[in-house]
């Protein structure tokens, strides 16, 4: 009885594969928010000379500088300690960590071990949820396999199998917009979509919330998106099969045009988006973080009294989101008057920033042939002598910005997880 007490008492520890961009950063925000007070990074192999190397590289960043100065300031000293060269064992800022260099397959790496309950998989390469845990290439089951009981994939799902669908033990899941959905009875693989995917939900939710702007007739997002390690430094031969041919050039001086699952994404976890005909895409300019969405949407408007002119405007979208970032703090929405650029908003913990004095709108009619909507009623049809129907509209721009790397993504997957792992204990 005693030994049972012990395992339901024991501390969080939390699991991360990867040592990537997002699982770098992801250890670097649950060591300065202190939820786990244990962590476990598998990096799968050796690197460099040692664990001082491994060490050096989970404290400097080109982006976001010194860890120690990024949680308390420029007077601050180094926070990491090596305890156990052999074991990977670490003190960071007080938290132990150990570093696992041996697994490379998430079904080998030893979770249970650790008690570990959740892993957060930061690897970018275990996409499939329909992918069995024995599979010899791996599957992001595999960490359920090595003790985890959920495992949070910081990439979106892709299916390799088209005739396959999306199991029910997996879902996913963006804190602030459906993160209540979890249910640990049921779900064991969550994805935590991607950074874009996440900035953009939070954009449109406010306005599919407010009664003057929930009819939406059509909506396409362009992300500027930052450079990522998908991406190559100079220009290099593609390989076999490979159709995307601008993302083997060089990041350094190119804008590059790709695409982007933000709208499928988005449809997961915004159910009402699918019946808006949704489109995205992306392009690619040479900064290392910061990237900026360009969402236009047009509406049904509701006209006034005076007819054509519409109560939709720019203010009234400004105060839609101003609203929502007063009124559901959790959602880390910003709402911004002052000219930024990119770089001013690097780290701020903001899921997005709207660019409240760039957002605009214009009012206009379209005109609908009504001969050419399907089953339109014939009797109907006698009451417009020119088979045209005039539909009052309104065109927004809004901009909103994110952090694509910490800010805005590894915040909100951080609110995820800590979130996941309080409701299955």
């Amino acid at each position: 009885m005693a030994k049972v007490q012990i395992l339901e008492n024991r501390p969080p520890v939390l699991g991360i594969n990867s040592l990537g961009r997002i699982g770098k950063l992801s250890l670097w925000h649950h060591i300065g928010r202190k939820y786990f007070k244990e962590i476990v990074v598998n990096l799968g192999r050796e690197a460099g000379t040692g664990l001082d190397v491994i060490a050096q590289v989970i404290e400097k960043d080109a982006t976001y500088g010194l860890l120690h100065r990024f949680l308390y300031g420029m007077k601050s000293d180094r926070l990491i300690q090596i305890v156990d060269e052999k074991k990977g064992k670490m003190l960071i800022d007080g938290v132990p960590v150990t570093i696992l260099r041996e697994a490379r397959n998430p079904a080998d790496v030893p979770w249970r071990q650790y008690g570990i309950d959740v892993v957060l998989d930061c690897t970018g390469k275990f996409k499939d949820p329909t992918i069995s845990s024995d599979n010899k290439s791996g599957s992001i089951r595999g960490h359920l396999h090595g003790g985890a009981k959920v495992v949070i994939n910081s990439s979106p799902f892709k299916i390799k199998n088209k005739a396959l669908s999306v199991p029910d033990d997996a879902v996913t899941l963006i804190y602030g917009i459906n993160h209540t959905a979890f249910d640990p009875k049921k779900h064991q693989v969550v994805s935590a979509a991607s950074c874009t995917t996440t900035g953009l939900a939070h954009m449109i939710k406010p306005l599919l919330e407010n009664e003057a702007t929930n009819i939406i007739l059509t909506a396409s997002m362009s992300t500027i998106h930052a450079v990522t390690n998908s991406q190559s430094v100079l220009d290099k031969v593609p390989k076999a099969g490979e159709t995307d041919l601008r993302k083997n050039r060089s990041t350094l001086n190119n804008i590059i045009l790709t695409s982007t699952n933000a709208a499928k994404a988005l449809g997961d976890v915004i159910p009402e988006v699918q019946n808006i005909g949704f489109m995205a895409d992306s392009i690619r300019v040479p900064t290392n973080t910061m990237s900026l969405i360009v969402l236009n949407v047009t509406f049904q408007t509701r006209m006034n009294k005076r007819g054509a002119e519409n109560v939709i405007n720019t203010k009234m979208i400004n105060d839609i989101y101003i609203k929502a970032a007063e009124s559901n703090p959790e959602r880390k929405i910003k709402f911004t008057m002052e000219q930024n650029v990119s770089t001013d908003l690097i780290g701020v913990d903001a899921t997005v920033i709207i660019e409240g004095q760039f957002n605009h709108t214009r009012t206009a009619f379209i005109n609908l042939d009504i001969a050419n909507i399907p089953n339109f009623p014939a009797g109907l049809m006698k009451a417009f002598p020119e088979k045209l129907m005039k539909v009052p509209v309104v065109h927004a721009k809004i901009f909103g910005w994110y952090d694509n790397e910490y800010g805005s993504y590894t915040n909100r997957m951080g609110d995820l997880t800590v979130y996941i792992h309080k409701n299955i204990l």
